[in-house]
């Protein structure tokens, strides 16, 4: 009994936690580019002062869903999508370099290239500027080219996106949707890495399966507080035979 009111509480606090991440997934389920979160559970011994039967769940090896979204054609030129294994460097909120691959691009007032979100778009030589009054396109390696209004002539390239492949497994996943290495440490440049312009990357959510995860969560959570309700139950049955055998 004392296993099982430490096993379902805890299993029962955990479902709560997979509901919300399945509830985050299906709510970016249209954010271009956004990788689906993932959970898993496993049951640890409760250390420390007590019977040793004490178990609970608990979260073990949080990750992210590393499968690539379906390519979306926008026609737009300021669009790019990662073909393949990749991602793009941006400038976080907190100054540290950062990656995603949400490639949907604007021109800040500034004149420099940033995601719809307002990152700043990394380049391999420093911070990519783009012209007053030019026309861009970017290249399949990354390389950002102006062209002067008026003078289709006149081509200049300002600068090449960083491109980056780290291993998903040395990846984090931040609150705020983009990836880190998990040494802090910023990645470098692969020249193997290509974009498709004209092109955004949609999000790897599958709709039908987290709606039927989160009917089975539900579930599963109602088993749990079952459960609770059992060793409660049992506890108490327990207490009045011994009692009446006292």
């Amino acid at each position: 009994m004392d296993r099982l009111a430490y096993l379902a509480s805890s299993g029962a606090k955990q479902l709560l936690h997979r509901q919300d991440t399945i509830a985050h997934n299906l709510a970016n389920a249209n954010t271009p580019g956004f990788r689906a979160d993932l959970d898993a559970f496993r049951a640890v011994p409760v250390q420390g002062d007590g019977p040793g039967t004490r178990v609970f769940v608990t979260e073990s090896t949080p990750a992210f869903d590393s499968s690539g979204g379906t390519l979306q054609t926008t026609g737009r030129n300021l669009d790019v999508a990662i073909e393949g294994d990749g991602f793009i460097a941006v400038e976080a909120r907190d100054g540290g370099e950062a990656y995603t691959r949400a490639g949907s691009f604007d021109v800040g007032s500034d004149g420099s290239l940033r995601t719809r979100a307002g990152l700043a778009v990394q380049g391999e030589g420093g911070p990519i500027t783009i012209p007053e009054n030019s026309t861009i396109t970017i290249g399949r390696d990354g390389t950002v080219s102006a062209v002067a209004a008026g003078n289709s002539k006149s081509v200049n390239v300002v600068g090449r996106i960083k491109l980056v492949n780290p291993a998903a497994t040395d990846l984090v996943k931040g609150g705020d949707g983009l990836f880190r290495n998990r040494d802090g440490s910023s990645a470098p440049s692969d020249p193997a890495v290509k974009v498709v312009d004209g092109t955004i990357e949609g999000s790897n959510v599958n709709i039908v399966e987290a709606m039927v995860s989160m009917i089975a969560v539900a579930r599963q959570f109602e088993t749990q507080m079952r459960l609770m309700t059992a060793a409660d139950q049992n506890a108490r049955d327990a207490t009045k035979l011994l009692s009446n055998n006292g």
